[in-house]
């Protein structure tokens, strides 16, 4: 079996269980997001997927819904975040819904995380190439790093600016070495230092 069979394979198991374990959870949120603001449980965004293909990421709303600001990132106190959202995203509860990405494959548990074209437009040709080689991922080195990158660019002056020239460089430095570095164990070792983070 090569290699990314094995790791499709575990992307299937892992996120298949994952679902019927936390499907309470999940309703529980679900009714939450319901009865905390109106609008959808699910939000959906297009990102960039492996082979620069276009897919629908799914996450739990954590934003009232409003006219579009422009802006693609979070920046600080966010005064569109719910109160259940904060929580969400605290928790980072607010990315179980990624697990249907893993199971339609369009994601896998572990990799570069998915941008949005905007964003990935500022990938170096090469870099691009590289990052987009592979499957995106639930979690991975660059996501445990910053954590906290809603704060982080709260405290920018400029905080798009601060995302592309500061932020952006450091990940595709972490997404270039787990694409030349990859193996099962190392995306094991990812999972479980995403979930001391969390719990930490």
């Amino acid at each position: 079996m090569t290699r990314m069979a094995i790791k499709r394979l575990f992307d299937l198991l892992a996120a298949g269980a994952g679902l019927l374990l936390l499907a309470p959870l999940l309703l529980a949120i679900a009714l939450w997001i319901k009865v905390d603001s109106p609008g959808p449980v699910l939000f959906r965004q297009v990102r960039v997927g492996r082979h620069g293909l276009p897919f629908e990421i799914y996450k739990f709303r954590t934003m009232a819904e409003r006219p579009d600001s422009g802006r693609q990132i979070t920046v600080g106190r966010d005064p569109r975040v719910t109160r259940a959202g904060h929580f969400l995203r605290h928790y980072k509860l607010d990315e179980l819904p990624q697990l249907l990405n893993v199971l339609e494959g369009t994601m896998s548990l572990v990799g570069p995380r998915p941008e949005v074209p905007r964003y990935v437009e500022c990938y170096p040709p090469a870099v691009r190439n590289t990052v987009l080689s592979v499957a995106p991922g639930v979690t991975d080195l660059a996501a445990i790093l910053y954590r906290d990158e809603s704060a982080i660019l709260g405290q920018a002056a400029d905080p798009e600016r601060a995302y592309i020239e500061n932020i952006l460089p450091v990940k595709l430095e972490y997404y270039q070495r787990y694409v030349r570095e990859r193996s099962f164990w190392l995306d094991l070792r990812i999972i479980f230092r995403t979930l001391a983070a969390i719990l930490r």
